[in-house]
């Protein structure tokens, strides 16, 4: 894959994150019972920046956890013989809470409905909400963002690429083909 083009860069992502951090606390009058998961592997650092943002604005502390979908996949018998459950951390009982359900790019929402899966498994939230830093389009399930970063129409050809400090260096979004 070839970097076509630099879609964010890593000052447009962090106004982005904050932004969404602020819709996810007037959506939800405040902090009273968020929970974040961040979907494995960049809608943990995702959520941990919401987190952090949050912390900032409100002064309280959200849990954050991570969510591995491996076991939830549909495409499971498609997936390498080396493919592993990572496992998920829940940093609190989600029963009753607004979860919100944090993912890097939006596609064709069968990660979403995989991470659905795999909350119901744990209880029976209030709410599940979604944050997404990038809605592609391309839907093949009736499943929306909540909390879009940014809409990028693109061909099937097409790749998003996100990338965090945390894990690849450098921060921001990417067209590739």
């Amino acid at each position: 894959m070839k970097r076509k083009s630099v879609l964010m860069d890593e000052a447009a992502v962090l106004r982005v994150l904050v932004r969404i951090s602020h819709e996810i606390l007037e959506k939800n009058k405040g902090t009273e019972d968020l929970v974040l998961l961040g979907i494995k592997r960049r809608g943990v650092p995702m959520a941990e920046r919401i987190r952090e943002n949050i912390r900032g604005i409100e002064g309280a502390q959200v849990p954050c956890g991570s969510l591995d979908i491996t076991l939830y996949r549909d495409d499971l018998t498609e997936l390498s013989p080396d493919a592993s459950v990572v496992s998920s951390d829940f940093p609190c009982d989600i029963v009753n809470k607004n979860v919100i359900l944090v993912d890097d790019v939006l596609f064709t929402g069968r990660t979403v409905r995989a991470a659905i899966e795999a909350i119901l498994d744990k209880g029976r939230p209030r709410t599940i909400q979604l944050a997404v830093l990038v809605d592609r389009g391309h839907r093949e399930l009736p499943i929306r963002a909540d909390y879009v970063g940014k809409n990028v129409p693109t061909s099937m050809k097409e790749m998003i690429d996100v990338v965090f400090e945390e894990m690849d260096g450098e921060t921001g979004v990417f067209l590739s083909e």
